[in-house]
């Protein structure tokens, strides 16, 4: 009877824990903090007097008003504390609360109630600490304080060892917690959090397999880990729902019964089929809400969802697939802070839309972060906005031995965990450099266990003979494969201001014309915005000339290093990095556009554009050359509807039409197929004089909140009378601020860069300035005048947020909508087929006979070589069938500093005589097409060396590899060295 009595009791106190459901919640923790910078003796204490400290509301770097003002190596480091008092909800009691930090720069110690919860030291990514039991339930007050040191030399506590990437090169140090920070609150039986660091767990995981995507179908896996912290043992039924970008639910399914033992951890699997999916894509954020759901005795005890995306990948015939359909990258190596004026990384979501959503408007489909994985903030937008990743761990330039390689692996590890349900993640970079194969292999094997099923390539820059990496390419030059994709990590280094059009307009700016970088003229690093495009488009021009479908080899693509200004390593005037396609306010420059050209398309073009660069205000007599960038065949130049005839065309995509003189009225471009049909065409004006100053406002979808972090982008163009931008006004505006705002500015060419500064000039016409919100709402007014100009104003409201006792469920950016623009991946090939390889079946020579395969063996690390004098210099290929070739595409050891004098024979007659140019990688010859069935190329005189580019270096001067360097190269000047040699032929 007692024992009866005693499971009867038991059973009901089941039924009675259970009986409420209890909502797992989780938090924004951004609110109410207090910070103070140097060390102050016992600021961990719950009794420590913090009234005199700043408040802030999170994410704060605590130095981020130096952005760009200072260069990168000044940034202030030191320590600094924040503080903040909070009280738990009403009712909770016996229950889990865990803490989560974004990430926070660089080493912090965490207390709670006075107690050390935990440490945290790489500087970048997100990590966690239970902290149930330190907490004291409402209505009392709990306190959090970190003690964080972002000193550049900061080490790891435990081994003394400093971090490779705390770098002052490309990381800008941006102090204390310049990220997120979430409270989250479950029951005692729950799904862990994908934070490894500290708490040792590993979240939930979704990913599709069985993917078709012309029946729009795949099974879809929900695996989660799930923890019991109740004394007894756990039914646990696992249920999982399916939400569309609508919240409609699309499915739901569930998954195995388990018993869970007090204290037991394990993963909970469930898996369906699921119909009429929409893909997410390139400019396509697809994205859908997928709950996991736990439940005991009928009863939910815990709810997690997670937003992400459902897409199908390939990496293969050195080609990189989205969606069954061949995708060649085209984008920006974007350094991670993705930093702003005097505010930094610390943005709010909306912004980061902005600026991400921005590189795909302008035809990018992948930015791939430098050095240090992004913030989280950044993955989720490039989910939202269609945007391609490249997700790197943390690196400088080069492997790391010892304490500072398990410090990699350990980052790669979190990484993974953190972001793997991401879609927009394409790529795991596992090093900025490439890396040894063994180390190649202990980052796979990580990725194999927390990511095997996440479609996912992970490789390294170069990395192009390695059989462990699954991607790779080099910095700066060209390379191709017929196996694993290639595409450069980094490519177009050179810098140029967006103040400067071109040398004929204000102010006047000579091309090239700054100070000395290294001692040396630095003309490369100074350009005017014209010769900046130029260059962007000669050297995507390689990247083009090599894509899929020109051959058995191709190239993948590459991105241009950077998308924005950035207050990191730099070689021009100024304090920070200008190599942007946009300045550091998102404004383009021509090169945005020149891009948007050349990108529009997977792989061939498919939408024709023309974009004239520069504008039409210019003085009288002023002759120049004026600038095309077109898909066309051929560009026609119309002055006021007279022809100045086709332009010169170079390089695919430029059209340059000489001396030009100005007149006043319209300017138009047109770009015409080889038929003559017109395909498109770009127009400019002249515009009147400066008349009035014109403001316009861009907020967060639903407006700027009142909670103290968030910003409002104003936009000021100087106009004429007919309230058209004046491309060459420079004037002063100076503006004024009422309301619960903070003023934060904009940036300019002048003292401090302008930073702060309520006085700020318009570049070319226009600029724009941030204001951010306080924890008041109300009207805010924005007033602008300048000399001679019409003077605007602005009114707003700031919206008011909910925050009690330091906690918000308004969680950032969880509402902002999808960038759906582009539609889903096109079911059409994105290429048609160029040229015919014809497949070499042997090679023979007088010198090296047994290495010449090396010539041809998809491999850009081998080469063949004679024994340098002129009379072995010969090599003859033998074809799988006779063939009619007509070009040969060559790489040539010392491929930007050699020309080879060479004659091509086909069968025995001479089918090209003449000296190779110098490139960054692959030169096409053309060749007469004869029938043959053997190709011989033979050095006919001596072979010279000149750099033909000798401005474009690696970040170690030291270190080429095309070997252009090697001194014995240089000396032997009867040598003949083939790394890769293809032939083509016409398609019939």
């Amino acid at each position: 009877m007692k024992k009866w009595l005693f499971y009867f009791v038991l059973i009901i106190g089941s039924s009675t824990l259970f009986s409420q459901e209890f909502k797992r919640e989780k938090y924004n923790f951004n609110s109410d903090w207090k910070l103070k910078t140097g060390d102050s003796q016992n600021a961990e204490s719950p009794v420590f007097d913090d009234t005199a400290w700043r408040k802030v509301t999170l994410p704060h770097a605590y130095n981020q008003e130096e952005a760009f003002e200072k260069d990168i190596e000044h940034h202030t480091t030191g320590i600094v504390w924040y503080r903040k008092k909070f009280k738990l909800p009403k009712g909770i009691k016996d229950k889990k609360v865990f803490i989560e930090f974004e990430g926070i720069r660089q080493g912090g110690v965490i207390y709670v109630n006075g107690q050390k919860v935990g440490l945290h030291e790489n500087g970048v990514m997100g990590f966690g600490f239970d902290i149930s039991t330190i907490l004291k339930p409402f209505p009392e007050v709990n306190t959090i304080a970190l003690r964080i040191d972002n000193d550049w030399k900061y080490k790891e506590i435990a081994t003394n060892s400093t971090y490779q990437w705390n770098n002052t090169n490309f990381n800008a140090n941006y102090g204390g917690i310049p990220k997120n920070v979430f409270l989250h609150i479950t029951n005692k039986l729950y799904q862990t959090l994908p934070l490894y660091s500290n708490l040792k767990t590993t979240g939930v995981y979704i990913y599709p397999t069985d993917i078709n995507i012309q029946e729009q179908s795949a099974i879809i896996h929900a695996e989660t880990e799930v923890r019991n912290e109740f004394e007894t043992a756990k039914k646990v039924e696992y249920n999982v729902v399916i939400e569309d970008i609508n919240g409609k639910k699309v499915t739901s399914f569930s998954g195995e019964k388990i018993i869970l033992l007090p204290n037991e951890t394990k993963i909970i699997k469930a898996s369906k089929l699921v119909n009429n999916l929409h893909f997410w894509s390139w400019g396509y954020g697809y994205l859908y809400t997928v709950k996991t759901i736990l439940k005991v005795d009928g009863k939910v005890i815990d709810e997690v969802a997670t937003k992400t995306g459902f897409r199908k990948t390939e990496f293969k015939n050195g080609e990189i697939w989205l969606n069954d359909r061949v995708i060649q990258v085209k984008g920006y190596a974007q350094r991670t802070s993705n930093e702003w004026p005097a505010i930094g990384m610390s943005v709010p979501p909306w912004l980061s839309d902005f600026s991400n959503k921005l590189i795909v408007e302008g035809n990018g489909n992948l930015v791939r972060w430098m050095h240090v994985t992004p913030w989280k903030q950044d993955v989720e937008s490039c989910d939202r906005v269609g945007l391609l990743q490249a997700m790197p761990a943390g690196d400088a330039e080069k492997d790391a031995k010892g304490e500072q390689w398990i410090q990699r692996v350990n980052l790669m590890r979190d990484a993974i965990i953190y972001n793997r349900n991401n879609p927009s993640i394409i790529f795991y970079e596992s090093g900025n450099e490439s890396i040894s194969e063994e180390h190649m292999k202990e980052m796979k094997a990580i990725r194999n266990l927390f990511d095997p099923n996440g479609g996912r390539a992970i490789g390294s820059r170069e990395m192009l003979d390695s059989k462990e990496a699954e991607y790779g390419g080099e910095m700066l030059y060209i390379n191709k494969s017929a196996k694993k994709p290639l595409w450069a990590t980094e490519y177009s280094r050179d810098e140029g201001l967006r103040k400067y059009w071109d040398e004929f307009s204000p102010p006047f700016h000579k091309e090239g014309f700054g100070p000395l970088y290294r001692d040396k003229p630095a003309d490369d690093y100074n350009h005017n915005q014209d010769r900046h495009a130029i260059e962007n488009s000669i050297r995507w021009n390689d990247y083009y000339r090599e894509r899929p479908g020109t051959g058995k080899r191709v190239n993948s693509g590459g991105v241009n290093i950077i998308f924005s200004d950035s207050n990191t390593h730099h070689r021009g005037e100024s304090n920070y990095r200008t190599s942007g396609e946009v300045d550091a306010m998102r404004i383009p420059k021509d090169g945005f556009w020149s891009h948007q050209v050349m990108w529009d398309g997977w792989v061939d073009i498919e939408k024709h554009r023309t974009h004239i660069m520069g504008h039409w205000n210019y003085a009288d007599k002023v002759v120049k050359n004026i600038y095309v960038v077109s898909t066309a065949s051929k560009v026609k130049l119309f002055i006021n509807g007279i022809s100045q005839g086709f332009g010169k065309r170079s390089n695919e995509f430029l059209f340059t039409f000489d001396t030009i003189t100005w007149k006043s009225g319209t300017i138009k471009a047109v770009g015409y197929d080889e038929k003559g049909t017109v395909l498109s065409e770009d127009v400019k004006t002249t515009v009147g004089d400066p008349a009035e100053i014109k403001l316009k406002l861009t907020t967060a979808p639903k407006g700027l909140l009142a909670d103290g972090a968030d910003v409002a982008l104003i936009e000021v163009e100087v106009v004429d009378k007919d309230g058209k931008r004046c491309p060459i006004s420079n004037d002063l505006i100076s503006f004024s601020i009422e309301g619960p705002a903070t003023w934060l500015g904009g940036i300019a060419q002048g003292p401090k860069n302008y930073i702060l500064s309520k006085d700020i000039p318009v570049e070319n016409g226009v600029n724009r300035v941030m204001i951010q919100s306080l924890i008041k709402n109300g009207e805010i007014t924005i007033s602008a005048k300048a000399k001679g100009l019409k003077s605007a104003q602005l009114s707003f409201e700031s919206q008011s947020i909910t925050t009690e006792n330091g906690l918000s469920k308004v969680v950032p950016g969880i509402d902002l909508p999808s960038n759906l623009q582009r539609g889903p991946t096109p079911k059409t090939p994105s290429y048609t087929i160029k040229r015919n390889p014809v497949n070499i079946l042997n090679a023979t020579s007088l010198s090296n006979n047994t290495e010449t395969y090396k010539s041809y063996d998809d491999n850009e690390l081998t080469e063949w070589r004679n024994d340098g004098s002129i009379k072995t210099a010969a090599i003859t290929y033998t074809l799988s069938k006779p063939s009619m070739v007509n070009e040969c595409v060559i790489k040539l050891t010392g491929w930007r500093s050699k020309s080879y004098p060479i004659r091509i024979l086909a069968d025995g007659k001479e089918v090209y005589n003449g000296n190779t140019p110098q490139s960054l990688g692959y030169i096409k010859i053309p060749l007469e097409p004869v029938l043959s069935e053997k190709i011989a190329i033979e050095l006919i005189g001596v072979n010279t060396e000149k750099d033909g580019f000798s401005k474009i270096v690696e970040v170690d001067p030291t270190k080429e590899l095309d070997l252009y360097k090697d001194k014995t190269s240089v000396d032997a000047t009867g040598q003949l060295r083939i790394v890769e040699i293809e032939f083509y032929e016409k398609i019939k």
